[in-house]
């Protein structure tokens, strides 16, 4: 289930989240080790957002993963970027896929935009199967551009548009 955050997420987000494995294909902004602290701080922000844009995945109560269109500004004020994590547990069972197509249609119904947009590490095969299953299309490939842990990779774009 997507849903919006409650304080009460702090201790499941920060057990999820506190994995080499998780923060490995993100952007350097989400931190490894990732604390208790950590988890307060994101909830704090996210908590009263409206319209809502970074929604909890939930199983069973815990918070296994996040999912979010990051509302952009200047000429992309229309073309979100769309972020996600899983736990390394929930891996492999197609729950990102159902997010990323969740996510995409309360996008295109409630929020004024015209494409959604998601890039991915060279190196992260599985974000790209979920993207494509979900409906993206790879754009293209920026060769060797972006750089996480010391070293360069190439990014994958892909875009959704609206049916």
């Amino acid at each position: 289930m997507l849903r919006g955050w409650r304080e009460n997420d702090a201790a499941s987000l920060q057990k999820n989240a506190n994995n080499r494995a998780v923060s490995a294909t993100l952007l350097d902004r989400f931190p490894y080790p990732y604390t208790l602290a950590n988890a307060e701080c994101f909830i704090g922000l996210k908590i009263n957002e409206d319209p809502i844009t970074n929604f909890a995945i939930d199983i069973n109560g815990e918070v296994v993963g996040v999912i979010s269109v990051d509302m952009r500004a200047d000429i992309y004020r229309k073309t979100p970027l769309l972020g996600y994590w899983i736990s390394t547990a929930h891996r492999g069972k197609g729950i990102m896929t159902e997010a990323v197509k969740l996510i995409a249609n309360y996008a295109f119904t409630h929020l004024d935009i015209i494409c959604i947009q998601a890039n991915t590490l060279g190196s992260n095969v599985a974000s790209m199967r979920v993207l494509e299953k979900a409906g993206f299309v790879k754009q293209g490939i920026l060769p060797k551009s972006v750089i996480k842990d010391g070293e360069i990779f190439d990014e994958h774009l892909f875009t959704l548009h609206p049916l």
